[in-house]
């Protein structure tokens, strides 16, 4: 048995009981072999990337559930057959959540007995790598990720990020230039293990609409 994650895409037009009858009818294949349903998750409808079967907007619900590897394929089967539903992945659940956060490091809490030092520590923290007037980080602190500002990419102090959610679109946009292209690693200064993973979630999510493959120029 293995812990499994599915992003289901359906019809916008169903509701929420019209949804929740049809994917017990999905999951029941899916945990015929002793397998169960851990979480079901209704995002609810959302507006697509870009059209899928020229509808723009999809009903997304997310589910994780335990199943022997022998029940998926009449599983899948089923899914291709059923009109209303538009795409769905079905992955092996590394840690995601389902809801669409990736699951980030606690930042420690430096130890201070003044709180006016505590506000000029924020301060610095605040300040990009790369300023002259800038202290030296405290080894305590969380590793530097990335800053979200357009244009330019620096390091910027903040929590790390230990599970990446190919489904947190805020954090991966971070990553993607404005063309729709994923950041090297040289720009974004992240490790090659995580642009790895980075590249994975990218293409899930674009799989999904949740991203689009190409941003339309303006003008």
């Amino acid at each position: 048995m293995r812990l499994y994650e599915v992003v289901y895409i359906l019809d916008a037009a169903l509701d929420e009981s019209a949804a929740t009858a049809k994917l017990e009818k999905f999951h029941e294949l899916a945990t015929a072999h002793g397998g169960e349903v851990a979480a079901v998750d209704h995002w609810g409808a959302r507006q697509l990337a870009y059209p899928i079967n020229k509808q723009t907007v999809g009903y997304y619900v997310v589910a994780h559930f335990t199943a022997a590897a022998e029940a998926l394929p009449e599983f899948e089967r089923l899914l291709k057959l059923d009109e209303e539903v538009l795409r769905y992945l079905l992955v092996i659940n590394e840690g995601e959540p389902t809801s669409g956060s990736s699951v980030l490091a606690d930042v420690p809490v430096r130890a201070s007995s003044d709180d006016d030092d505590d506000d000029d520590d924020d301060d610095d923290d605040a300040r990009p790598a790369g300023d002259e007037d800038e202290e030296p980080r405290d080894p305590t602190s969380a590793p530097p990720e990335f800053s979200g500002a357009r244009g330019r990419r620096r390091r910027m102090e903040g929590p790390r990020v230990v599970v990446l959610n190919y489904k947190d679109v805020d954090t991966l946009s971070h990553f993607i230039t404005e063309q729709g292209k994923i950041l090297p690693k040289r720009t974004t200064k992240v490790t090659a293990r995580f642009q790895r993973k980075l590249g994975s979630a990218v293409k899930r999510a674009r799989y999904l609409a949740l991203l689009p493959y190409m941003r339309r120029q303006d003008g």
